[in-house]
């Protein structure tokens, strides 16, 4: 999904809420703003639109029940959960911004893993990302991540090239880091 397109659905389901005869919009409005609002990692305007839909429309509708349980799981970082409720079978309602949803969540699973990590288990990867093992393993290969049989070491990305950087520190960003450390021991 492209930014803009993302933008103005968001826009668009907003006011179809706000216009809606009797206060309630229909299940299917509440489906995609929830689902774009995931997809666009805004979990609290996520949640606040879960707290407002009325529970007639909650509990009718399971398909919604389904994507608030992939915004449940994104809100506790259970990544291996999110990915298997990101699993279900989706309506044409709202199959492309799952779909789209699940890459973005892959996405930055990976680069939360390149940043965080120095080396991490195999079956690490595969579960935070969702893929199998072999999936995991051609990922990290193709970012060029160095891996043996179980472990998997990955390497910073520029962002503006896409390219693995190596990690070194300025010595102003090193100046930083010691007043930081400094004034906590304080």
């Amino acid at each position: 999904m492209v930014l803009n397109e993302v933008d103005n659905l968001v826009e668009e389901l907003e006011k179809t809420e706000l216009e809606a005869i009797n206060g309630g919009a229909t299940a299917q409005t509440y489906s995609q703003l929830l689902a774009v609002y995931l997809y666009q990692n805004d979990l609290c305007n996520a949640k606040y639109l879960w707290k407002r839909i009325p529970a007639n429309v909650k509990t009718n509708n399971t398909e919604l029940q389904q994507i608030w349980m992939v915004g449940q799981r994104m809100w506790q970082r259970d990544w291996p959960a999110v990915h298997t409720a990101l699993n279900n079978e989706w309506s044409d309602d709202v199959i492309n911004i799952m779909h789209a949803l699940k890459e973005n969540v892959r996405e930055r699973a990976m680069t939360l893993i390149s940043e965080a990590y120095s080396s991490v288990n195999l079956t690490v990867l595969a579960a935070m990302t969702g893929l199998s093992l072999e999936q995991a393993k051609q990922s990290a290969q193709e970012r060029g991540w160095s891996l043996d049989e179980t472990t998997v070491r990955p390497c910073k990305m520029d962002k503006e090239q896409n390219t693995p950087t190596q990690a070194s520190l300025t010595e102003d960003q090193l100046y930083k880091l010691t007043q930081f450390v400094s004034f906590l021991e304080n």
